[in-house]
């Protein structure tokens, strides 16, 4: 990297950090308690994406705990999730798995191209390897403004559930999408699926961006 790149690179790092703690503070002010987390109404069936990606990538679904752990949302953690959902937005182009696979839906982590279950699934990968627990980053199915299945990122914190999303840069409580939420990972295990029970939920039969 030249050194104009990288004094670039710091500058924007710290004009970031610097807005960090009155975005973190600001991000759920508006809520009430109960309002901030998605209540969940029983089991649901995985999607078959998802289900697929396991039995190729068992590491990214093995993850147990005994509760669903709620991180300290600190300048630092909100400074990770910043960070981690610009940067794969910006690295990864949009692409159908149609036109990446050849198949209708196929869930992978992505190097250059991806849908938005690819790019859910990166992101979590990634705020793993900064030491986010599993159990706060859940893969989560929702409607969009279109009705058409769409995936996004929920990250349980102490001060919410916020989401990260492909379509937009700006992290957002679940309460301030435009979103229907069907159905996510349950917090205590990797692999199986919660019910959202969202009063406008309606079927999903499959994820697609």
């Amino acid at each position: 990297m030249t050194t104009c790149r990288l004094m670039t690179t710091l500058l924007q790092a710290a004009g970031i950090a610097a807005t960090a703690a009155l975005a973190a503070a600001a991000v759920v002010a508006n809520a009430g308690e109960a309002d901030r987390f998605m209540p969940t109404a029983g089991s649901a069936t995985a999607p078959a994406g998802f289900v697929e990606f396991c039995r190729e990538e068992p590491a990214e679904c093995e993850d147990r705990t005994e509760r669903g752990l709620l991180v300290k949302l600190d300048d630092a953690r909100w400074l990770d999730l910043i960070v981690v959902n610009r940067s794969v937005n910006q690295r990864v182009r949009p692409a159908t798995d149609q036109e990446m696979h050849g198949v209708e839906e196929r869930w992978s982590l992505p190097t250059e191209r991806g849908d938005c279950e690819d790019y859910v699934l990166l992101k979590r990968h990634e705020l793993k390897r900064r030491g986010w627990p599993a159990s706060a980053l859940l893969v989560t199915v929702v409607r969009d403004e279109e009705g058409e299945g769409h995936a996004v990122l929920t990250v349980r914190t102490d001060r919410g559930e916020l989401v990260l999303d492909n379509k937009v840069d700006v992290i957002r409580p679940w309460y301030e999408t435009s979103y229907t939420y069907v159905k996510r990972q349950a917090t205590v295990d990797a692999g199986r699926w919660l019910r959202i029970d969202d009063r406008a939920e309606q079927p999903v039969s499959s994820i697609r961006n």
